[in-house]
């Protein structure tokens, strides 16, 4: 997994879009990360809960961490992307389910 900065974060997110724009699914996650180290390693000194967001496609991974100052900007940038290629979303197709026709 490539840890970038978000700008570059947001430049490769564009490109997972349109790699994947016809047919494929892009996954986003975020979540509050507070940069515990794993068991053995160096001690950090405790600061800011910074923010985790990670891409895939299934085959390429990207991430980024952001800071509670950086969010605000990053969140407005990211919105525009997804605004973007929400054109390539499909519809999802009703079923209509007569009454007594069940089970």
């Amino acid at each position: 997994m490539v840890l970038l900065e978000p700008d570059p974060f947001l430049n490769e997110l564009n490109k997972l879009f349109e790699r994947n724009k016809g047919k494929g699914t892009v996954f986003i996650t975020m979540k509050r990360s507070s940069l515990k180290p794993r068991n053995g390693k160096a001690k950090v000194a405790p600061a800011d809960h910074r923010c985790l967001i990670r891409a895939t496609d299934g085959d390429r991974k990207i991430s980024t961490t952001l800071s509670p100052a950086q969010h605000a900007k990053f969140q407005a940038s990211y919105a525009l992307i997804l605004r973007a290629h929400m054109d390539s979303l499909k519809k999802r197709e009703k079923v209509k389910v007569k009454k007594g026709e069940g089970k």
